[in-house]
């Protein structure tokens, strides 16, 4: 039997979920027999394949035009695409730059720090990301088929839903599972 191709990647995010995808321990041995990750932020392979996966897992908000254009990528590329914590699922703490001018947060960030240097800019290069007037949360960029809440998601709810799609269910989150911490 084949295995489940599985993609992951990472936007406006500190990359927890994806450490909570790593602290399904041991279970991790199991889950590697049933899929295949074809790609990661965390593997030389950054792009879902051109032909597909049946999963893909997005975490963390969309904060800027370069991680509109991987959450469109994923969706066109996999048959069910998981938003994966708080930042993805409702825009999380990477949302608190929504009551502050675009503007206003790259010069706090770039010229007005305590450790910035005097004389620095705000960089501008079509190389970096273009910062939207507002952050969002994935399913308003894209179509989101099941929602995983949490900062970062228990292991084991990410394990359930993992489970649960590999055996032709959309996992619906209870109890422990569904969280919002």
């Amino acid at each position: 039997m084949a295995k489940v191709k599985v993609a992951t990647d990472w936007l406006d995010t500190c990359s927890g979920c994806h450490m909570s995808i790593l602290d399904i321990d041991e279970r991790i041995v199991a889950l590697s027999q049933l899929v295949e990750f074809t790609s990661s932020p965390v593997t030389d392979l950054k792009h879902p394949p051109e032909d597909g996966v049946t999963v893909g897992i997005l975490t963390g908000a969309v904060s800027n035009d370069h991680q509109e254009e991987v959450a469109q990528e994923m969706r066109e590329r996999c048959k069910i695409l998981i938003s994966l914590g708080d930042c993805s699922v409702f825009g999380g703490i990477c949302a608190m730059r929504n009551l502050f001018d675009t503007e206003e947060v790259l010069r706090r960030g770039y010229v007005e720090t305590e450790s910035t240097a005097p004389g620095q800019e705000i960089p501008r290069s079509e190389e970096i990301g273009k910062l939207f007037d507002r952050v969002k949360a994935l399913n308003e960029v894209v179509k989101v088929d099941v929602h995983i809440p949490g900062c970062p998601p228990p292991a084991d709810a990410i394990w359930f839903a993992l489970t649960e799609l590999l055996a032709g269910r959309i996992p619906i989150l209870t109890g422990d599972n569904l969280t919002y911490e």
